[in-house]
């Protein structure tokens, strides 16, 4: 059964026959499955009133441990965007009353970001049906192979330079 890569890399086989364009396999598909991997998403956070950027730095606060937050700085890196897309997030997420900015004590410029409880409570209400909207996304390979593919992905990432954030 083909795919819409295997039309393009015989397209461009016809077309180029001198260039072998076996990665447009992996980076075709693997682009195309992050769109569509987004667009779930966005549908089943949308749900909650919320899109998968903010969710991203919900979910990013929550598994920091309590009290649940981090500085801007360390949202950035942790979140690989932008520290305008940082501010952003946090101005949209402080009033929908998800998130708070908390002054340090030893010095007012330096802020950490935290869950507020009813922040809390969303994210930990939120997410086991994630997790369980993307086993149906992956539903189409079993466990073992899931498992594979994410040690080769990993392997992939950490050879571009990919290193562990937060």
């Amino acid at each position: 059964m083909s795919d819409a890569i295997d039309v393009a890399q015989r397209a461009w086989s016809r077309e180029r026959p001198d260039v072998d364009n076996w990665p447009v396999g992996v980076i075709g598909r693997t682009q195309r499955l992050a769109r569509l991997f987004e667009d779930e998403l966005q549908t089943f956070f949308r749900q909650s009133g919320l899109d998968t950027s903010e969710v991203d730095m919900l979910f990013t606060l929550r598994r920091s441990g309590a009290p649940y937050g981090l500085t801007p700085t360390q949202l950035v890196k942790s979140l690989m965007v932008t520290s305008g897309a940082v501010t952003k997030r946090i101005n949209r997420l402080e009033t929908k009353g998800l998130v708070q900015r908390i002054p340090a004590s030893f010095d007012r410029r330096i802020v950490q970001v935290q869950l507020t409880e009813h922040g809390l409570a969303m994210v930990d209400q939120l997410f086991a049906p994630h997790i369980e909207n993307e086993v149906q996304l992956l539903k189409g390979l079993d466990r073992d192979k899931l498992d594979q593919l994410a040690d080769l992905l990993r392997t992939l990432l950490q050879s571009l330079g990919d290193t562990q954030r937060l």
